[in-house]
Order: C-alpha cells, then sequence, then structure tokens
C-alpha cells in the first residue's frame, strides 16, 4: 500500500545517496533525485527525466512524495489571490499572494490553526490540529511562486510568515523550509526577503536570534500595557513585557536588525493617549519602527477599528518622539484573505 511508504522528502540527501548506494547504485543519483524534489519541485518520479526507467520505478516501489495541492482560489478586485490548500492528509491551510507595482509577496502558514488565542484574529479559533511539516511549508512556496509567474509574470520576491498559525510554535519546521527555500529553490530567495511575524514567544526569538540567517523580525504588539495586553492576547499572560522587551534586545544586539512592531488600534481598547505613550516608552527601550494596520473584522463586536482621527494621532505622536510609522491598508479584505481573517474560508 503506497499510503505505507516512506515520504521521500523526509530523507537527507546522505541518507539518499546511501539508499541508492545499498541498492547496487552509485550515489551521485541521490544528489539527482534531491535537486528534482527540492530545487525542481517534483512530485512524480516518472517525471525525473534523467533517471532510467529502472531507477524510476526502485524509487516508485519505495517512496511516496506527500505534496499540498491548491483546492480552489479567490481573487480580489485589489489582486490579492486566497488559495485553500489541501493537506496529504485532507486537512486545509489557507496562502495568499500579495501583488503590488513591482514584488510579490508569499504570505505563509505554519500551522493548521493556531496554538494561540488572540481575541482578534479569526485563525485563533481554530483548534491547532497540527504543525506544517517543513516540505508542507515549502510547496506552498512553490505553488505561489508559480502562480505569480502566470498572473503577474514574475516570480515571488518576499515571503512572510503570517498566515495560518504562530511560525516560532512550529520551530524546527519553519526554519528547515527556509533553509530549503533559499538553498535549492531556482529563484533563490534571500533570507533578507523573508519575515517572521510572531505574537511574542520571548525564549523562541532569542532562539531565532542565534540563527545564521538575516531575517526580518515583526512583532504582533497591539499593546505595550501588560493588562490590555492580556485582555486581548491571553496567552500574554505567561509572558510578561519585561521578558519581551529582554527577548527583543537580545534580537538586536546579536542581528543589529530593528523589530517591526505590528499594531492595531481599537475603539476603547487601545485608543487613549496613555496607550499612546505606553508604545512610545516602549519604542524606545528597543530600536524598531511602527506598523499600524487596519483592523479587518472577523464579527466579534468587541472589537472596532478606531477612526482615522485615533491614527493619525498615533502616528503624529510617535513622530515628535522620533519614531517612524506607517499605516497599512489591508489587501484582499473583500474575500477574507485580509490580516487575521484567515479561517479556511
Amino acid at each position: 500500500m503506497r499510503e505505507k511508504l516512506k515520504d521521500i522528502r523526509t530523507l537527507s540527501i546522505d541518507s539518499l545517496r546511501d539508499f541508492f548506494i545499498q541498492n547496487k547504485f552509485q550515489s551521485y543519483r541521490g544528489d539527482q533525485v534531491y535537486e528534482w524534489i527540492w530545487k525542481k519541485g517534483i512530485h512524480d518520479f516518472n517525471q525525473m527525466s534523467n533517471l532510467s526507467k529502472e531507477l524510476r520505478n526502485l524509487l516508485i516501489n519505495n517512496f511516496k512524495i506527500n505534496h499540498v495541492d491548491i483546492d480552489f482560489f479567490k481573487k480580489s478586485n485589489d489582486g490579492t489571490i486566497k488559495n485553500s490548500v489541501k493537506l496529504h492528509d485532507g486537512l486545509f491551510v489557507e496562502s495568499v499572494l500579495i501583488p503590488s507595482k513591482n514584488r510579490s509577496t508569499a504570505c505563509v502558514s505554519s500551522q493548521v490553526g493556531c496554538s494561540l488565542n488572540c481575541k482578534f484574529c479569526a485563525t485563533s479559533k481554530i483548534k491547532r490540529l497540527r504543525n506544517l511539516n517543513m516540505d508542507e511549508i515549502f510547496d506552498q512556496v512553490i505553488l505561489m511562486d508559480k502562480q505569480s509567474r502566470t498572473n503577474f509574470n514574475r516570480s515571488i520576491s518576499n515571503i512572510v510568515f503570517m498566515g495560518m498559525g504562530e511560525p516560532l510554535m512550529n520551530y524546527n519546521n519553519m526554519i528547515a523550509a527556509i533553509k530549503k527555500i533559499t538553498q535549492y529553490r531556482k529563484f533563490g530567495i534571500s533570507s533578507r526577503r523573508i519575515t517572521i511575524s510572531t505574537s511574542g514567544i520571548p525564549k523562541m526569538i532569542m532562539k531565532l536570534a542565534d540563527e545564521d540567517f538575516n531575517f526580518k523580525l515583526a512583532l504582533s504588539l497591539h499593546s505595550a500595557n501588560q493588562s490590555t495586553r492580556e485582555k486581548i492576547m491571553p496567552f500574554t499572560k505567561k509572558f510578561p513585557i519585561s521578558d519581551l522587551l529582554e527577548s527583543l534586545n537580545y534580537w538586536y544586539t546579536k542581528t543589529n536588525r530593528i523589530i517591526t512592531l505590528e499594531y492595531i488600534v481599537w475603539d476603547n481598547i487601545n485608543d487613549k493617549l496613555s496607550d499612546i505613550n505606553d508604545l512610545i516608552n516602549f519604542c524606545k527601550k528597543i530600536p524598531s519602527k511602527v506598523n499600524l494596520i487596519q483592523y479587518n473584522s472577523i464579527g466579534d463586536d468587541y472589537f472596532k477599528g478606531a477612526n482615522i482621527e485615533i491614527i493619525n494621532k498615533y502616528q503624529s505622536e510617535l513622530l515628535k518622539h522620533g519614531i517612524n510609522s506607517t499605516f497599512r491598508r489591508s489587501r484582499g479584505l473583500d474575500i477574507d484573505a485580509a490580516c487575521g481573517q484567515l479561517a479556511n474560508k
């Protein structure tokens, strides 16, 4: 039964070489297969045209290639494409391809559901069923690269881990996928063009800082007041802001890269001057810039996006203190593809 066969993409290149040696073939065949499955993204052994039929049958009889497929997609009026991605076990996640004038950004998911419980995020309403495997993260990027070439005549230029799930709670698979993406894909994307967004797991932020990559780090902050943050992001009771700041300072010390603070402003939650001052004081403690984000409703009446006057007040006060900020309007809002809306709908 093929379902009992081992997924070949779980093997290292050395294991593949050993497999061919054990079967009386030269070890370089392992390098050829490894290039087919990672650099070329092939999911069918019969498409490995530089292998003999004997070698292809050997692979077919010993391995399978689990892979993801786009079940269906929706295209927004602004060009954004949201994909419903079917995994090999029948579960689904969503990925989003975001085009702009000169680039295409692939927004990838890392978990089926989410490990955390941010109240304003639709994904958090879905129980975390499992982490995505390394190859499932990798495949999302391949599929969106093909989409970008087809729809916009260019390869993807940027990758953001801002889809479903908390990427730092699937740390090993995320890092392994990034290694494959940067080393083996023919578009050769640099880690400098990869942004990892986290809701704030201090221990894992510090671990990430020790990696030999040039990622960008984005933190979903939304309030620099511990009490307020706990109300909207209950998991943060375990991670006080003091610990978060310590991890961010470690990040900056190790990488010399500033942190982007993602921040949604809501009516009657974080729209007071005291909230602005809390954010300013937070920014003074760590080199950072602020990305104010338009709130995208998930049908919870508790959360209502603040009006533009409050956003402008945030920006003017931040500017007075020399803190750079931008206001990001949502993409793909009409197809539930905007930030915080991914929920397999």
